[in-house]
């Protein structure tokens, strides 16, 4: 593995001035605390099973089971969100997925985020920046993908692209990259402040099942639109990349804006998991529908009589 640079504190500068009232924490759940990440705390993720099942269903087909019978309270939470935004409320939820190379990004799109009425999804993958968004600070493109009030946003890969492939490319110098972890922090909280949930997921798949989702795409012709011959020389800079990440969940784990680490190698337990993750975080929001602003019995009344 790369050798391990000095550890940087990258908790967020207090900012100045009046913020808005912070999204009220989520209370505690038994898998958000499992595999939440510590605050602070060095990270190892070799010490982290990619096939580990830390609770819910056992098997493949009961999880399967299990993630079904979430969908129509997730549905349902999701409709009471978009709801309470009409009357003003400006609450909003953003999944932000993170992992190599075969590590379900899309599939979590797929399978998870299917369950929610697509109009009240914002899902943006990002890819590598523009010539205009170079020309930006890097938060700028993800600033402009965010989801508004009454929302549930997705990010497929985000703004942790500018400490990863930044870092392990060496893409921008070392003095740029160390200040970026403050940035995401203040920046993330902010969000906070301004009635965003983040839901923050590393998707943690082992060299040893990427290999194999490598070669089931080589070995399927209607898979062979997802393979790219740089995959495999990306392979050869596994360490850099699990230090990168090690770096940037220690770094950027913070109250407002915690990491999650989701076994990633069954993919039922994946898709599982997440779904029970956005439920927990939708509960803890409890979104009302709104009164009306009207006579309901006077509007039936009238109704009835025309």
């Amino acid at each position: 593995m790369a050798k391990k640079e000095e550890k940087k504190d990258g908790k967020a500068a207090k900012g100045s001035g009046k913020k808005r009232p912070r999204t009220p924490p989520v209370r505690s759940a038994a898998l958000r605390e499992l595999l939440r990440l510590p605050v602070g705390k060095p990270v190892d993720l070799s010490s982290h099973s990619a096939s580990d099942i830390p609770a819910g269903p056992a098997g493949k087909a009961a999880g399967i089971e299990a993630t079904t019978r979430l969908a129509p309270r997730l549905a349902e939470l999701q409709e009471r969100l978009y709801a309470a935004s009409t009357a003003g409320d400006r609450r909003r939820l953003l999944l932000v997925l993170q992992g190599m190379d075969t590590s379900g990004k899309g599939g979590t799109v797929k399978h998870v985020i299917g369950y929610f009425n697509p109009s009240g999804c914002r899902i943006r993958a990002f890819k590598a920046p523009t010539t205009e968004e170079r020309r930006h600070p890097f938060l700028w493109r993800i600033s402009r993908a965010l989801p508004v009030p009454g929302e549930i946003g997705i990010f497929d890969r985000s703004h942790y692209e500018d400490v990863l492939i930044t870092r392990v490319r060496d893409l921008v110098p070392r003095r740029d990259l160390g200040r970026r972890y403050g940035q995401i922090n203040r920046w993330e909280e902010s969000l906070a402040d301004d009635g965003v949930t983040i839901v923050k997921v590393f998707l943690h798949i082992s060299y040893e099942e990427q290999r194999a989702r490598l070669l089931e795409r080589l070995d399927n012709p209607d898979k062979h639109w997802k393979f790219n011959a740089g995959d495999i020389e990306e392979r050869a800079l596994w360490p850099a990349y699990q230090h990168a990440y090690e770096l940037a969940l220690e770094r950027c784990s913070t109250p407002e804006a915690p990491w999650y680490v989701v076994p990633a190698d069954r993919k039922w337990y994946r898709n599982w998991a997440i779904s029970t993750l956005l439920l927990e975080h939708l509960e803890a929001l409890d979104p009302r529908y709104p009164p009306g602003d009207f006579d309901v019995t006077e509007s039936r009344r009238r109704l009835l009589a025309s």
